[in-house]
């Protein structure tokens, strides 16, 4: 009887804080579906309708203790079968081949890859030969070489080139980022590069609506550049269009660096300087005329007018996770505003993150959702806490310094694992980085920017860009200095698959829950980094195309190659936490270069066999060997990765175990799913 009373005393605690807990039991069961290595069949999904259906009922009509995880489980398989009914939705057809011949489409999208090319992403696709219903919704190709000298592609022009294209890869190695799911839910069904120069089939149409906003951001962000010219223009451009195509590699990777490469991303920061100042600008004109003021709450008019901009600002930017996700927490602030309720509250950073979930559910696997919500959770919490128990630090006059030191702080310590995790790096300096920056956005560059848009119907938009401009090649200057600082940048190796959701949950249970058990949440936490601390790195890798081998050394990971493959060399060697560029890690492999390289992993001797030429010279091999070609091979006797073998299992990876190898593949790892290539 006891029990029952003090479990009773526990839920009556959490009465009036439940809400939060919606947005996270939502992304359980997302991640439920996301962790499936099989296609759930119709069947399957009905099925976890039903028992959520039945679990909502009986929760809502017993009204026992229960009741509240009946209501969970209901809203556990809410997002399973949410995620289901998303990635059915966005169904489309995946090139299953190496494709080589006409390009047609139109330019639905442009940016640049991480080799600096421009890309385009086209829809309404032609490929030769290929029939309507196995062409891709969407392909998208960078143009290398003479393809850059072509006709400069416009939003909604229909063009044409010569190219090659392929299939969206899977992940560089087991457990890493799954480009095919991602490309799944963008509907994009090819990616691929052209070198010859495009041309121009169909001028954009002018009525076209469905393009309009795409073509008004192109517009804003090339008078922006043609004003600021350079880095600082491309800055510019990405604040206020999204569109960061014009910022230099360079740029970027001292901005990551420094940890300031949020300033880019449209996301709080900039909702909210925008949303705040439109709002404080607002209240101040409607005060200067008196009799306005005299008739209307100055303060629920100004909230009205801010989402208003803030909207617009919205669909400027291109609306990815972040911004969206900013905004919501912008509109529902505002409308408390006028409702005369508290705008920033964990009530309001719930119902962002559950609009964003069920609109968007694969969104909760990227960085940008997660660094987002957990950056803000943080900041409601500890502001929160700080005003309910009445804490200040600092005099009166200091405050505007405090609260930005503590927002950065705050924030930073919450996206630091999450940071660490996606990009293998840490920022030692940002804090600093970011306290000689941010300021300047709010005080310099988002006012600018606002009186940017003001004057540009006069055609006096270059005063404010100017203005703005001043502050963005601060930032800039600030990102160079701390980047070429000693040890500015520290890497770290990629955890395991279960240390972000640990890490999540325990987090969750220390800000929402209410009463002592709330510091359960630590006993996650603390096991989700020790697995991360104990994490093992594979003793060999295998390319998904067998180009590339990279083994484990007591310096660092040997590859076996200096050029060629270089995103995947890139990207083991930063899931390893080495910095260290491909050339430099191929002169760790033992013995000769050449087109046949040797090392060993215990008492199996690894074979790499790079071209045709050496292919067809391998004759036989025995059971202690292993045998990896970029070639086909028609040989037995031992295991053998070709391209044939590897186009079923994907990357590879070896761990060493006794006299013996454990093979883990990626299709182990990801399964068979509706992304999933394997066998289209």
């Amino acid at each position: 009887m006891r029990a029952l009373v003090a479990v009773g005393g526990v839920w009556a605690a959490q009465r009036g804080h439940l809400f939060a807990w919606v947005p996270v039991c939502l992304a359980i069961g997302i991640g439920a579906f996301f962790s499936l290595r099989f296609e759930p069949s119709f069947g399957m999904i009905a099925g976890v309708g039903m028992i959520g259906a039945f679990a909502a009922t009986w929760g809502w009509h017993k009204r026992a203790l229960g009741s509240p995880l009946a209501i969970a489980l209901c809203i556990i398989c809410a997002g399973f079968v949410g995620a289901a009914w998303r990635a059915h939705s966005v169904a489309g057809p995946i090139l299953g081949w190496r494709y080589y011949g006409a390009i047609e489409g139109r330019v639905i999208a442009m940016d640049r890859s991480s080799s600096d090319a421009v890309r385009l992403t086209l829809d309404a696709v032609t490929l030769d030969d290929v029939s309507p219903r196995r062409t891709p919704l969407r392909v998208r190709i960078s143009l290398h070489g003479d393809a850059a000298f072509g006709v400069t592609a416009l939003p909604g022009m229909r063009i044409m080139t010569t190219g090659h294209l392929s299939p969206p890869g899977g992940p560089v190695e087991p457990g890493g980022f799954n480009f095919q799911r991602h490309a799944w839910f963008g509907q994009l069904g090819a990616v691929g590069y052209t070198r010859v120069p495009l041309v121009a089939i169909k001028a954009p149409k002018r009525g076209d609506m469905s393009l309009m906003i795409f073509r008004l951001r192109m517009a804003i962000s090339a008078r922006v550049q043609q004003t600021l010219p350079g880095d600082v223009g491309g800055f510019a451009a990405a604040v206020t269009t999204g569109d960061r195509s014009a910022l230099s590699k360079e740029a970027l990777n001292d901005l990551r660096a420094s940890n300031t490469a949020h300033l880019i991303a449209i996301s709080g920061l900039h909702m909210g300087l925008l949303s705040g100042f439109v709002f404080a600008l607002l209240r101040i004109v409607i005060a200067l005329i008196q009799p306005l003021a005299l008739r209307i709450s100055a303060r629920k008019w100004a909230a009205g007018g801010a989402l208003c901009v803030a909207a617009v600002y919205l669909a400027l930017s291109g609306g990815n996770v972040s911004t969206e996700r900013a905004f919501i927490m912008v509109a529902v602030a505002l409308t408390a505003v006028m409702c005369d309720r508290r705008a920033i509250s964990l009530r309001a950073v719930a119902m962002a993150a559950i609009i964003v979930l069920v609109l968007q559910p694969e969104a909760m696997l990227g960085p940008g959702f997660q660094m987002s919500f957990a950056a803000t959770t943080a900041l409601v919490a500890v502001f929160g806490w700080m005003r309910d128990a009445q804490i200040k630090i600092g005099p009166d006059w200091a405050q505007p310094v405090v609260g930005v030191v503590l927002s950065s702080a705050i924030a930073g310590l919450a996206t630091a694992p999450i940071g660490a995790a996606h990009f293998n790096a840490v920022a030692h300096y940002g804090l600093m980085a970011n306290l000689l920056s941010v300021p300047l956005m709010g005080m310099i560059v988002i006012p600018a920017a606002v009186f940017a848009a003001l004057l540009a119907p006069f055609g006096l938009e270059s005063l404010g860009l100017w203005v703005m401009g001043l502050g963005l090649q601060w930032i800039l200057g600030v990102a160079d200095w701390v980047a070429a600082l000693d040890g500015a940048r520290g890497y770290v190796a990629g955890p395991g698959p279960w240390v972000l959701p640990l890490m999540a949950l325990g987090g969750c249970m220390v800000i929402i829950w209410h009463g002592r058990l709330r510091w359960l949440g630590a006993v996650p936490v603390i096991l989700a980094f020790a697995m991360w601390g104990g994490a093992q790195r594979p003793t060999a890798l295998i390319a998904d195309n067998g180009s590339l081998v990279g083994v484990m050394t007591d310096a660092g990971r040997a590859l076996s190659k200096a050029k060629g493959a270089g995103f995947v060399a890139r990207n083991w060697l930063e899931n390893d936490g080495d910095p260290s560029s491909q050339s430099y890690a191929a002169g760790r492999w033992p013995g000769e270069g050449g087109r046949l390289q040797v090392t060993h992993i215990g008492s199996v001797e690894l074979v790499h066999v790079i071209g045709k030429k050496a292919a067809s010279a391998v004759l036989d091999c025995d059971a202690r060997q292993l045998l990896v070609a970029s070639a086909p091979l028609k040989i037995s006797g031992c295991p053998v990765y070709d391209p044939q073998r590897l186009r079923q299992t994907g990357a590879v990876a070896l761990f060493a175990k006794g006299d013996g190898l454990d093979v883990v593949t990626v299709r182990d790892m990801t399964g068979d799913r509706l992304w999933s290539n394997w066998a289209k």
